[in-house]
């Protein structure tokens, strides 16, 4: 009898051990994240009507349906440069994880985005609406958890990203923009930022990617100087732990935001 005691309570022991930390995570994955998720797609074209077509359906079906299922402040942004066929960069905010995995489903049960987007999503297999669309998934910093909205006047957009030599050094580096206080350089001079953050999905990695925002081209040039010789930046850079090369690539994309950007 004891015996028979003993076996059921180890078996009831054991399944609490297997089912109790599946319920907390199923808890843990359904609290949203401190640190918001984004993605970042470029459009890129072959000629002007493809991106006509992609803008309406962006600014007339996607960015209603997104704030309409959470993922509002939808930015936007063609690129500064003129002279030649421009690519779209479209920075969607999703407040979790899973906001980013279900958005698709979501979608697709979306009566008004459907009749929306029916002329980019049905377009012919002879005409398609676009050349290529580059999507990353990107974590944002712990030391700027969320976006900000640098306001509704006139601004020009820097979209930087830098790459690392190693997923050590790319950790660094990130190290070094949160718990070295880079972030804080930044808005303390003026840069107004709209993100940082991690790749976690994309090419190119490990990098990171970060948005910074300026009045005009003078401005940025004057933001940037002022932040080369700030002293707290001069001190930080000089760390040991923080080589140069923790950096082995930087690219910069000047941008300009759409009409329509909630950015």
């Amino acid at each position: 009898m004891k015996r028979r005691s003993f076996v059921k309570i180890s078996m009831l022991t054991g399944a609490a051990a297997t089912i109790l930390p599946e319920m907390s995570m199923a808890r843990s994955s359904s609290k949203k994240s401190d640190r918001c998720f984004y993605e970042l797609r470029v459009y890129s074209f072959t000629n002007a009507a493809q991106q006509a077509i992609v803008e309406d359906y962006l600014k007339n079906a996607l960015i209603p349906a997104l704030n309409r299922i959470g993922s509002n402040n939808v930015g936007v942004f063609t690129e500064l440069e003129v002279g030649r066929q421009t690519k779209l960069f479209v920075l969607i905010p999703y407040p979790s994880i899973v906001d980013f995995t279900t958005q698709e489903s979501k979608l697709a049960t979306d009566a008004v985005y459907q009749q929306q987007s029916a002329g980019y999503l049905n377009a012919p297999l002879a005409t398609p609406v676009y050349e290529r669309i580059e999507s990353s998934l990107l974590q944002a910093f712990t030391g700027m958890p969320k976006i900000e909205l640098p306001g509704t006047f006139p601004r020009i957009f820097e979209l930087r990203q830098y790459q690392s030599p190693t997923e050590y050094a790319g950790k660094k580096k990130i190290e070094m923009f949160n718990e070295g206080r880079e972030i804080g350089i930044f808005k303390r001079l003026g840069f107004k930022p709209v993100f940082y953050s991690e790749t976690i999905i994309g090419a190119d990695r490990p990098n990171l990617t970060y948005m910074v925002t300026f009045d005009n081209m003078e401005a940025h040039s004057q933001l940037w100087k002022a932040f080369g010789s700030d002293p707290e930046w001069i001190k930080l850079k000089t760390m040991p732990e923080y080589p140069d090369a923790l950096v082995s690539k930087i690219t910069s994309t000047m941008l300009t935001p759409a009409a329509y950007s909630q950015i």
